[in-house]
């Protein structure tokens, strides 16, 4: 099977999530309509219902390097979360969700926001202690942290 170019796929993401995903817990899109590489992008996910994360929208910034999607997009929280697979700056360490630990190529940018979102459901995080609302990671420069990651 033909693999499906970079930029073709990530087109296909863009239209996608300005459809909305599912119910709507999840969404996503360019950062920036201007940038044609596709590099910089937003989520959102809607905390799930009954657990320490109800009631609130949190904000994920999302880099797919030139490897996407045979690699992981870099993924980081802008809002503030208590969540094993998420560092003392916001980034989500994709070892730690096992659904998603072992990459694939099929997997895009929804499999991520919406398996982030199952794993604050979970039974071992539903009821962690969260921080205040309205509390941020400090900011970094993705870009950045892609090339050092070498995502």
């Amino acid at each position: 099977m033909a693999k499906v170019p970079r930029s073709f796929r990530l087109l296909s993401e863009l239209e996608h999530g300005e459809k909305g995903i599912g119910d709507g817990s999840c969404s996503y899109g360019l950062k920036d309509s201007d940038d044609i590489a596709m590099y910089e992008w937003n989520g959102t996910i809607l905390g799930p219902p009954h657990s320490a994360y109800e009631n609130r929208i949190f904000s994920l910034s999302i880099y797919c390097g030139d490897r996407y999607p045979d690699m992981p997009p870099l993924v980081k929280f802008e809002s503030k979360i208590t969540l094993p697979c998420v560092d003392q700056q916001g980034f989500v360490n994709f070892s730690r969700i096992p659904s998603i630990s072992n990459w694939k190529r099929d997997f895009t940018l929804e499999t991520v926001l919406v398996e982030l979102r199952r794993d604050m459901a979970s039974p071992s995080n539903r009821k962690t202690p969260q921080p205040a609302e309205g509390t941020e990671f400090p900011p970094a420069d993705l870009e950045a942290v892609a090339r050092q990651r070498n995502v």
